[in-house]
């Protein structure tokens, strides 16, 4: 019976499925060389695996309680979770048996330290064991063990060690009988949303459906009343009105997640919540959840998303404010937020291809997210704004060291996100040199792509298969690739007749010996943002294919806000920049104000005098890679529109 579109369940690959060359592969060299090792060398320094160690005295309270009555100690089984997760996937592209090592003597702590019904978090056991369970609105039980199972799937899959993935099924396997309807039971969920999706992952790798109702479960009872916060709390002996943050909205939690119209709230929690939704959405079928998804993106996307994909503005919530209110030099954005994008675009295309979400999905990962890790591998952003006056660089860690682990196991599994199968199709979200190896209509395939992407737009696809067979290959056509071509062995075919939401979708009985190529067009090109984002009123982004890019002052000296560009950026001069591993630059005449005749004054009545200039453009996603300076990405032009 032949799946109607809705019925259509796609999954990502499996991370070993994918070998990138190219930048993804560089990146994921870095990771290999340099960020797994910093990450365990900074838990390690940091106390957290002492703290799982019981052949020691409990380590206490190290980081001091905050106002919320928690410590972001709290959150350290989900630090060491996210390095375990970005060691498994280093793992796949560069054996390293001491790293490896490493990481079974934390499993082995944690197996020491599981309780006998299979409770685990090393808070609640080591520091406070007389408070589990009881503020689930603010004490991470259910993020910690969430980001331990994502841990424990990537760790099973990377080395075939079923220690870590065994203790946390026992874990989930206990949650199943404490929360619920029923005698006993706790109709609770997490204050920090993480457990849902993890929960997906556990059950596609177990094939343990249980997995997957208590994800659903937690989904569908957030928000519902009675209120589980405030019920909790009253229990707990705290005022329900006492919360640092004074609105469930914080929480996604303010109303049932199906009637949800409007992005609130701390930015990763939500994203982390709509990956949970879509996942259960593909899971089941669910329309209902898909529907209200739908009605979130275009809320988030048209209103409270950066040029970058980064979200959450303020620093406050760590989240979303008003609508249209994206300031550039204060913008928090945090590196998780758009990570969390990522991974919500991506579920998003569970139930079949779509440009809006793929689109989207590429502009946060090579944006909002790459910019959180140096090329290096060694140092971070947490917050990405999109200018700076010089004092916003790169750091080693951080007092909540969520960033680091987290950008560290997306770049290391990129390979998943760039391919989806279904049962009769194979869909290509992201272009990068690469090969992928999976099962489709029942025949083992290899879809490779040579490319320089995203600096080239020339992308070959070859593929090999164990015996012909008849499938579909539906490959992206970016908004922005104006004039795409696509040909199979040399003849031109008609994108438009092929194109489904966005994809062009290719059905064909194949034999291994074709072979595709498709031309994305990669003309730079200026974006103005709605007037009602009053920050960027007068001022232009540039942008070449997916990369948004920025000036720094390393390139152009002081007063970067001093430039006019003048020039058509579509025809800007591009040059490779050896010092940014190859990067394209772009190179556009502009006009720069300059201070004569102010001396001694602040203001006058004429305008500056200008002199020509020239002015450099870089990928934003690689600025504070060379020296400290000046950063921005929005800037005055006299362009009435792009020259595309």
């Amino acid at each position: 019976m032949t799946k109607t579109k809705k019925d259509r369940q796609f999954r990502p690959v499996p991370v070993p499925s994918v070998v990138l060359g190219g930048l993804f592969g560089a990146r994921q060299d870095a990771v290999c060389a340099a960020t797994a090792e910093t990450l365990l060398d900074r838990c390690v320094e940091a106390g957290m695996v002492r703290a799982i160690d019981t052949t020691q005295p409990s380590p206490g309270i190290v980081l001091p309680l905050q106002p919320w009555g928690g410590s972001t100690q709290m959150f350290w089984d989900s630090d060491l979770g996210k390095s375990i997760e970005t060691v498994a996937f280093s793992l796949y592209r560069r054996p390293n048996p001491e790293l490896e090592a490493r990481v079974d003597k934390i499993i082995d702590l944690y197996e020491k330290m599981q309780d006998a019904d299979g409770y685990l978090n090393a808070w609640f056991q080591r520091v406070q064991p007389g408070r589990r369970w009881t503020n689930l609105r603010d004490f991470h039980e259910l993020y910690c063990a969430g980001h331990l199972m994502e841990g424990a799937v990537a760790y099973y899959q990377a080395t075939g060690k079923r220690k870590l993935l065994d203790i946390m099924c026992r874990y989930a396997d206990y949650m199943i009988t404490v929360f619920g309807h029923g005698p006993g039971k706790i109709a609770g969920y997490c204050g920090h949303e993480e457990v849902e999706l993890a929960l997906v992952k556990l059950a596609r790798v177990t094939g343990e459906k249980k997995y997957l109702d208590l994800a659903k479960y937690f989904i569908d009872e957030r928000g519902t009343e009675p209120h589980y916060f405030t019920e909790e709390a009253i229990r707990d002996g705290r005022d329900p009105a006492d919360f640092i943050q004074k609105s469930y909205e914080y929480n996604q939690a303010h109303q049932p997640v199906r009637e949800q119209k409007k992005v609130v709230g701390h930015a990763v929690r939500a994203m982390y919540l709509y990956s949970g939704m879509a996942d259960i959405a593909t899971e089941y079928n669910d329309d209902t959840l898909t529907s209200a998804l739908d009605t979130l993106w275009d809320d988030l996307v048209t209103k409270q998303m950066y040029i970058t994909g980064g979200i959450g503005p303020a620093a406050s919530n760590e989240g979303f404010t008003d609508y249209y209110d994206l300031p550039n030099e204060s913008a928090y954005a945090e590196t998780c937020a758009s990570v969390g994008l990522v991974f919500w675009a991506n579920r998003m295309l569970g139930r079949g291809p779509n440009r809006r979400f793929a689109d989207i999905m590429e502009i946060a990962l090579y944006n909002g997210s790459l910019s959180g890790l140096s090329l290096d591998g060694k140092t971070f952003f947490y917050e990405n704004p999109l200018e700076s006056a010089g004092k916003h660089h790169r750091w080693i860690w951080h007092r909540c060291p969520c960033c680091p682990p987290n950008i560290g196991r997306l770049v290391a599994s990129i390979g998943s996100y760039m391919y989806a199968v279904a049962d009769d199709e194979i869909a290509v979200h992201l272009y990068g040199e690469s090969s992928v190896k999976a099962e489709v209509a029942g025949t083992k395939i290899e879809l490779s792509q040579a490319t320089r992407y995203p600096w080239h737009g020339a992308v070959r696809l070859t593929l090999k298969v164990e015996k012909p067979t008849r499938f579909a290959i539906s490959l992206r056509i970016p908004g922005w690739a104006k004039g795409a071509k696509l040909s199979i062995d040399g003849g031109a075919v008609d994108l438009a007749s092929i194109m489904v939401d966005g994809y062009a979708r290719i059905e064909h009985a194949w034999t291994g010996r074709e072979v595709i190529d498709l031309e994305l067009p990669l003309i730079p090109r200026a974006l103005w943002a709605d007037p009602r984002v009053r920050q960027d009123t007068g001022r232009f982004a540039l942008m070449r294919g997916p990369l948004v890019y920025c000036t720094e002052g390393v390139d152009n000296g002081e007063g970067l806000n001093a430039l006019t560009v003048t020039g058509d950026p579509a025809r800007a001069v591009e040059s490779e920049v050896a010092a940014l591993g190859g990067a394209v630059a772009l190179d556009v005449e502009a006009t720069r104000d300059v201070s004569t005749g102010f001396e001694g004054s602040l203001y006058r009545e004429t305008p500056p005098a200008t002199q020509p200039a020239k002015v450099r453009f870089v990928p934003y996603h690689l600025w504070d890679n060379r020296a400290p300076g000046e950063m921005l990405v929005w800037m005055r032009g006299g362009l009435k529109k792009s020259g595309v």
